[in-house]
């Protein structure tokens, strides 16, 4: 897609720090690190969220991330890894993608990104899984 940088990336238009080009997607370093080590794995096609991954595309992108997943902790030896991804809200970049964090323990990062909050009582939490088990049947 015109314009977007890492469609731009995937093409070798734009420069990056390329771990790797294949055909599930590419990966590679994120120029904002939240750790260094942190590494952007996305697909070649332009696709903005989740949802736009044909079915058939699922097993060798997730597939993709696992090992870099695994590479970032044998090649950095954090102890573990921190991996996400926004769909639409939060992208700085429209394009999906999934983010491996290298992680140790006492690295000053706390849970989630954002503030965190309860269910009023197991009501509320009952008719929100509810809603979404609904619309994933429908």
């Amino acid at each position: 897609m015109s314009g977007c940088v890492f469609c731009g990336i995937v093409a070798g238009e734009v420069p990056a720090f390329t771990v790797t080009d294949e055909p599930d997607g590419v990966a590679f370093l994120d120029t904002r690190p939240v750790f260094k080590g942190h590494v952007l794995v996305v697909p070649r096609t332009h696709l903005v969220a989740l949802t736009d991954l044909p079915a058939d595309a699922l097993p060798g992108y997730f597939r993709l991330v696992q090992r870099i997943t695994a590479a970032v902790e044998t090649g950095l030896g954090p102890g573990g890894t921190f991996v996400a991804m926004n769909n639409k809200v939060s992208q700085s970049v429209p394009h999906l993608h999934t983010h491996v964090v290298p992680r140790t323990k006492g690295d000053g990062l706390r849970g989630f990104f954002w503030p965190r909050t309860r269910y009023a009582d197991d009501a509320e939490a009952a008719g929100f899984a509810e809603r979404i088990s609904a619309a994933l049947d429908g």
